[in-house]
């Protein structure tokens, strides 16, 4: 099997192909604490803004921090006024707190740097990926540590600390769930394209070359492929609820 050597556009990509697949997992946890007119809500990792304007269209007010521009300038275009910027110390995000209820879906990266912007008692939830054998994209995921030089065992450990991650921010836990989020394709290169767009290949792209990464991506995906063209891998989430003392 050859490559398909689609141009990529990481942030456009994630915004028009990866993000929606997380949708049920930013429902659950915005029914799970009520986010609705009067909550403050700020999304660490927020990438291209989606979750931050499902919370707005509930009435939220909110605000998003990311580290990627690409994705924060798409945020932007999404909710035009909205406190974005590259770091919780950003005047924009500063002021528009405090805070209760603070998201880092993609990963507790900054965690202990926003906790200082939520009021007392906030919700803070970190989410990362079920269990492995829960989910259908483990096995592509390995793909990617293979190719980085990363044992999996180590790689599947690391995606596994959600509590740890909580306490070491000095939260309290106070709750943790899990939800259904299928990675739906339309076909294979909209598959590689996703996928690519996760952040999970950027260490393998780095020392491997990238033709052979996606190469090795596509044939990871076969097992998931169905007759008509398109891509489904059931996949489970989880969340942890944490509260700020």
């Amino acid at each position: 099997m050859t490559p398909t050597l689609v141009p990529h556009h990481p942030a456009r990509d994630w915004a028009e192909i990866q993000e929606r697949m997380l949708v049920p997992l930013y429902e659950a946890v915005y029914d799970r604490l009520g986010v609705g007119a009067g909550s403050r809500v700020l999304g660490l990792g927020c990438g291209s803004g989606l979750a931050l304007l499902m919370a707005a269209a509930r009435g939220a007010r909110v605000a998003g921090v990311d580290r990627d521009r690409a994705r924060l300038a798409l945020a932007a275009e999404r909710l035009p006024g909205t406190p974005l910027g590259t770091d919780p110390a950003d005047t924009g995000v500063r002021e528009a707190g405090p805070y209760d209820v603070i998201t880092a879906f993609h990963g507790a990266a900054g965690l202990a740097d926003v906790t200082r912007l939520a009021e007392p008692g906030a919700a803070v939830v970190v989410a990362g990926w079920g269990p492995p054998e829960r989910c259908a994209t483990a096995s592509v995921r390995r793909v990617a540590a293979r190719l980085a030089g990363w044992h999996a065992a180590e790689h599947d450990a690391l995606r596994d600390r959600l509590a740890e991650a909580v306490g070491g921010a000095g939260l309290r836990p106070s709750g943790s769930g899990r939800v259904a989020c299928p990675f739906g394709y339309a076909d294979r290169d909209s598959a590689v394209r996703g996928l690519l767009s996760t952040g999970e290949f950027d260490a393998a792209v780095r020392v491997t070359d990238p033709d052979q990464v996606e190469k090795e991506l596509l044939e990871a995906l076969e097992p998931y492929a169905r007759r008509d063209g398109t891509v489904w891998m059931p996949n489970v989430f989880r969340y942890v609820v944490a509260r700020v003392p």
